[in-house]
């Protein structure tokens, strides 16, 4: 059995913890919540057969097989950083929070330090693989487009510039790279960050977002030139009903990456 502790259980973490309860060979042992967040986390576990235990820190004691983090960039800061330290492997869901300047290289030191590894999980899209091998061999460009409705970009800097709620017309809210997209739009360019970092960087990956008030599902497309010759992928991701601006596919691809380390086949 694979012994789990996941950071944040807001409607990524509540999601996967409903999937993973079918799975007797993963146990999510620990949720780690925010100081004074607690009780409400509690209270959303309420209903699962066998809780798990809810803290604010890991025990100095503890040891998980894998540390999932769920809960953005913070996170990274206060959890994920001293786990790798301590050996604990760590999937990183919130791969935006990586465009800051430094905190890959940071990462990457303590896995080193630690004897471990991180795995940068691709959460809403598909075709990280054929992207990372495509790098092996020299990629020329790597553009990339989000659309999703108006109120997935509720909460964003789009809103001082868009009156989201009377839009109606699809409305380009964003151009330019990665990195800008990530720093920008943190909890809707995930997408954007890991496609840069399984591709031509943070720099020099090109972004467009778009909200489009004729559409209900979150749009990924992406497409790829180099040495191998080109390719190019479309994903109409239904978003979270707890959260628009999150793919539900995000929560498939916890699951999928925890199963591919707890099962005997990995895909």
């Amino acid at each position: 059995m694979l012994h789990i502790t996941m950071i944040g259980c807001g409607a990524i973490g509540v999601g996967v913890l409903e999937l993973l309860e079918k799975d007797p060979q993963l146990c999510v042992e620990y949720v780690i919540a925010t100081a004074g967040s607690e009780e409400l986390v509690r209270q959303r576990l309420a209903s699962f057969k066998q809780p798990p235990q809810v803290l604010t820190a890991l025990p100095a004691d503890a040891h998980p097989d894998l540390m999932v983090e769920c809960a953005g960039h913070r996170a990274i800061e206060e959890h994920v950083l001293p786990a790798l330290e301590r050996g604990i492997a760590c999937l990183i869901v919130s791969v935006g929070a990586l465009s800051e300047v430094g905190l890959v290289e940071r990462l990457e030191a303590a896995a080193e330090r630690g004897q471990t590894q991180i795995q940068l999980l691709p959460g809403a899209i598909g075709g990280i693989d054929a992207l990372s091998a495509a790098k092996v061999g020299g990629l020329d460009a790597v553009n990339y487009t989000g659309r999703k409705p108006p109120r997935a970009w509720k909460n964003t800097v789009a809103e001082q510039v868009f009156d989201l709620d009377t839009l109606t017309e699809t409305t380009v809210i964003f151009q330019g790279s990665a990195r800008e997209a990530a720093h920008l739009y943190p909890k809707n360019a995930n997408v954007a960050a890991t496609l840069a970092l399984a591709g031509l960087g943070l720099d020099r990956t090109h972004v467009t977002l778009i909200a489009d008030p004729s559409c209900e599902e979150n749009v990924h497309h992406f497409e790829a030139r180099g040495a191998f010759g080109g390719f190019e992928l479309s994903l109409r991701g239904k978003p979270l009903p707890a959260n628009p601006k999150t793919s539900a596919l995000t929560v498939y691809s916890v699951v999928r990456a925890l199963g591919n380390h707890a099962h005997a086949i990995s895909i």
